[in-house]
């Protein structure tokens, strides 16, 4: 271990994925929908904001600076949030759904419409 990676240690969330009723830990990966649980300070005040969405791509592995971007429809508007994995807000992650994907980054969802917008259902987490 280097001594970037040493420093950088403390830093890391290793307690991050909630899953529903999974034992052990898998990966965030696209085509994942997923909720993302983030403290939010408004004043003095501290609540909780709930974003849910599915994963469009994922970057930078396992590193400090790792990144998600997660895409949700609101009236009708995508909104797209890019969230790095290891924020010091973010409460937790829960994966909701997996649906099956061949791709590893899905920006063509962006462009889609109507049935080209769904990804086939594989597992279902609950």
């Amino acid at each position: 271990m280097n001594k970037i990676q040493k420093f950088l240690e403390p830093y890391l969330k290793k307690d991050l994925l909630a899953f529903r009723g999974a034992q052990e830990a898998t990966h965030i990966r696209p085509g994942q929908t997923v909720r993302i649980t983030q403290k939010i300070k408004e004043g003095e005040k501290e609540r909780l904001y709930a974003f849910e969405g599915q994963v469009l791509a994922r970057k930078h592995g396992k590193e400090i600076g790792a990144t998600i971007i997660v895409r949700r429809m609101i009236s009708g508007v995508g909104v797209e949030t890019v969230l790095p994995l290891h924020l010091p807000t973010i409460e937790k992650i829960e994966i909701l759904k997996e649906q099956k994907v061949r791709r590893a980054k899905l920006y063509y969802l962006r462009k889609a419409k109507g049935k080209r917008a769904k990804l086939k259902q594989s597992i279902t987490k609950n």
